[in-house]
C-alpha cells in the first residue's frame, strides 16, 4: 500500500505562488495515479485534478485549469507529485491533500489520502 505525505503549504500573499509536494512511499501492487484535492473550512472536499502513474497524462477540473499545474517525478527510489499554484487568491485557502487511485481523471476512485498541508492566502 502506498503512503502519501504532503508538504509545502504555508502563508502567502494573494498573487503569489506555491508548489506543494506529495511524497509517496511504500510498495503498491499496481501503478497508481495521484490526484490533488482541497478542503476549505465548512466546504466539501474539492477535486482539482490528477496525473497518471507515469506522469505523461494530466486532468484538471474546469475550476483548476489555468492556475494549477500537476507534475510527477518518478525517480528510481522515490515518487513525488507536485501541485504548482499560481496567482493565489484568498479563496484558495484550504487544506490540500494528495491521493492515490487508479484512474487519474476520476475523482471517485481515489482511496488513499495524505494528511494534508495547510495553504493560507492573505489579501
Amino acid at each position: 500500500q502506498v503512503l502519501l505525505v504532503e508538504s509545502g503549504g504555508g502563508l502567502v500573499q494573494a498573487g503569489g505562488s506555491l508548489r506543494l509536494s506529495c511524497a509517496a512511499s511504500g510498495r503498491p501492487f499496481d501503478p497508481y495515479a495521484v490526484g490533488w484535492f482541497r478542503q476549505a473550512p465548512g466546504k466539501e472536499r474539492e477535486f482539482l485534478g490528477g496525473i497518471s502513474w507515469n506522469g505523461t497524462n494530466t486532468y484538471y477540473t474546469n475550476s483548476a485549469k489555468g492556475r494549477f499545474t500537476i507534475s510527477r517525478d518518478n525517480a528510481e527510489n522515490m515518487d513525488t507529485v507536485y501541485l504548482q499554484i499560481d496567482s493565489l487568491k484568498p479563496e484558495d485557502t484550504a487544506v490540500y491533500h494528495c491521493a492515490a487511485g487508479k484512474d487519474f481523471w476520476d475523482r471517485n476512485n481515489y482511496i488513499t489520502f495524505g494528511p494534508g498541508t495547510q495553504v493560507t492566502v492573505s489579501s
